[in-house]
């Protein structure tokens, strides 16, 4: 089996999976900052904010993610003119058009992904004994301080198995940053299939097993996590 394209200049594949990393840490913070306050919301003794939340989560996790990808290239940034990157004089303008896009692609994943950690983090909140929360509220305690204080940190350490699986779906999902132009490993992988045609089943071994580095120790890290983090009740 020919491997030989590792060695072509031509392919930066450490480069493009360094841009896959990056997309699914920056869009990991994101979604679960986002994914705890939409959870939070759910929970709210508001309508107006649990209603909000509620539709907002049962939307966005029924669109596909391609999609929502290509409205924030096409409609976000073209239409609406939205940027998310600053054009410098000088500065080459393929620069500002891969930061923008970059950016684009991250805020997508937020949006889309953090519906999933919402869930995961409100089903972790079931979990919490509902004379706790009654205790907290008896000795004067708000709903914010409840929810902070006493009912997230144990329906975060409950659902950290569920948060790691969203973690590697996201990771995998990045390859669809490639359909607005994102130089990570999926538009990498399509040129490879256009220019090394003869070598589609190496490009496609070596492209997985780049993929299953990135989410095998992600998955034996959260599962390990998990079991040392869990509460006892």
């Amino acid at each position: 089996m020919d491997f030989s394209f590792l060695s072509d200049p031509r392919y930066n594949l450490l480069g493009a999976f360094w841009m896959t990393v990056q997309l699914t840490f920056w869009s990991a913070i994101g979604s679960f900052v986002l994914g705890v306050l939409l959870a939070a919301m759910r929970v709210s003794p508001v309508p107006l904010l649990r209603g909000f939340a509620g539709t907002w989560v049962n939307v966005i996790r029924n669109i596909p993610l391609t999609l929502i990808i290509i409205v924030m290239a096409q409609v976000i940034a073209n239409q609406l003119g939205v940027r998310l990157a600053q054009r410098e004089a000088g500065v080459n303008p393929q620069v500002f058009l891969d930061n923008q896009n970059f950016r684009l692609a991250v805020v997508g994943f937020i949006i889309y992904t953090s519906t999933f950690v919402c869930e995961a983090v409100r089903a972790g909140i079931n979990t919490v004994p509902p004379g706790q929360a009654e205790a907290a509220r008896a000795i004067g305690l708000k709903f914010t301080q409840v929810l902070g204080i006493v009912v997230l940190p144990q329906a975060v350490r409950a659902v950290i198995a569920p948060l790691g699986s969203v973690l590697i779906a996201l990771t995998k999902n990045t390859t669809v940053a490639s359909a607005i132009g994102v130089a990570e490993v999926a538009l990498l992988m399509n040129t490879l299939i256009e220019n090394e045609a003869d070598k589609l089943t190496a490009v496609f071994i070596v492209v997985a097993a780049g993929f299953i580095v990135l989410t095998l120790p992600t998955g034996l890290f959260f599962g390990w996590l998990a079991k040392r983090k869990a509460v006892r009740r």
